[in-house]
């Protein structure tokens, strides 16, 4: 597995973490991650950089739609619902499964749950699998019928 790509979503998430909790935009949480919280003992490739700005950021920009997808996907809990690193977790995966160029699908799922399993709960894991497995079903349906 790509080790940087997996570093540039850890740092996407904590961005949107920051963007959620500190209601600031997508490019101050960004510039704060980077220029106050990176480790500094860890150099910073610009691979990582580049990847997860633009990763936070399509997140961002995209909201409405991943929120709806998110929303269609479960019955019992609208995104605004769900623990705070859960739902950044769904839309970051969500975000990736609907960009074209992306990783495939099990990788998207895959990472997303290695985040899980990093920072949230093992319950979290099994919720989050279910819920990007029948995103990424539907997202595959409305292409094909396309």
């Amino acid at each position: 597995m790509n080790k940087t790509r997996r570093r540039a979503r850890e740092a996407a998430l904590q961005i949107l973490y920051q963007w959620e909790i500190g209601g600031s935009d997508v490019e101050r949480a960004t510039e704060t991650f980077f220029g106050l919280q990176w480790p500094v003992d860890e150099p910073l490739p610009d691979e990582v950089r580049t990847f997860a700005t633009e990763l936070a950021r399509e997140t961002v920009e995209r909201l409405p739609e991943i929120d709806r997808l998110i929303a269609e996907t479960t019955e019992k809990w609208r995104p605004e619902r769900m623990a705070v690193v859960d739902r950044l977790i769904l839309r970051l995966a969500t975000c990736e499964l609907l960009t074209e160029d992306a990783a495939p699908g099990a990788v998207v799922i895959n990472e997303a749950l290695e985040l899980a399993r990093k920072f949230s709960t093992e319950d979290s894991v099994k919720f989050i699998n279910g819920m990007l497995d029948g995103i990424r079903k539907k997202l595959e349906t409305q292409n094909s019928e396309r």
